[in-house]
């Protein structure tokens, strides 16, 4: 068995070691003692399907990213976002054909390059209820900057409201839908999505429409 083989296959005991002593390093960022369960997971990626372009942010030991590989997505079209060294050392590993960058998720829109168009969904493991309100916004604002108009971010909490706040949302002109629970996570994890307005949706791709006419005038001049 090769080396990304046994890291592919890592069993649970094995990532939740990996898991802790990541937290232990720095348990801000983490966020929790254990990762997230599959079922977690399995919650994150409704929705997702074959062809969709998805970064994901806070990889941690690969749950989640074996989720979006089972939903179908393609390694090429899919970006990991891991700011913790050890994590990303074993993720690239775990997972050899997918882009994986240790790099600091709210910087997110520096990667989205790297897809073949625009992004889908942005499905998040960071332990956002953490995060300053002024980093939660830096997120958003460059999360709804990478999606497509009808892109969805998908963030897991661990209490029963969503991770941004509602004040957030409305400036966003943005909402928040629980997708469901996983009650036997430890702790119990609620998955919601978060969208913007049909009508800041529209704006947006006019904007994309608009750039797009006005770089292909630019060329053909």
């Amino acid at each position: 068995m090769s080396d990304s083989d046994r890291h592919r296959d890592a069993p649970r005991w094995y990532q939740h070691g990996k898991f802790f002593f990541g937290w232990l390093r720095n348990p801000r960022r983490v966020g929790a003692v254990f990762p997230s369960s599959p079922s977690v997971g399995k919650l994150l990626v409704t929705g997702v399907r074959p062809g969709s372009r998805v970064i994901e942010l806070g990889g941690g030991t690969g749950t989640v990213t074996q989720a979006i590989l089972e939903a179908g997505v393609s390694p090429k079209d899919l970006v990991v976002l891991e700011k913790d060294q050890g994590f990303a050392k074993f993720l690239r590993r775990r997972f050899p054909d997918v882009n994986v960058v240790n790099a600091d998720a709210v910087n997110l829109d520096q990667y989205a390059d790297a897809l073949s168009g625009p992004v889908d969904f942005v499905i998040s493991g960071l332990p956002l209820l953490l995060f300053s309100n002024d980093e939660k916004k830096r997120l958003l604002d460059n999360v709804f900057k990478v999606l497509a108009p009808t892109g969805r971010f998908q963030q897991f909490s661990y209490v029963a409201r969503c991770a941004v706040s509602t004040t957030l949302l409305r400036a966003l002109s943005a909402r928040a839908t629980l997708i469901g629970v996983a009650p036997f996570n430890v702790p119990p994890a609620f998955v919601f999505r978060v969208r913007r307005s049909a009508a800041e949706r529209r704006g947006q791709s006019l904007l994309r429409r608009t750039l797009r006419s006005l770089g292909r005038a630019k060329r053909s001049a």
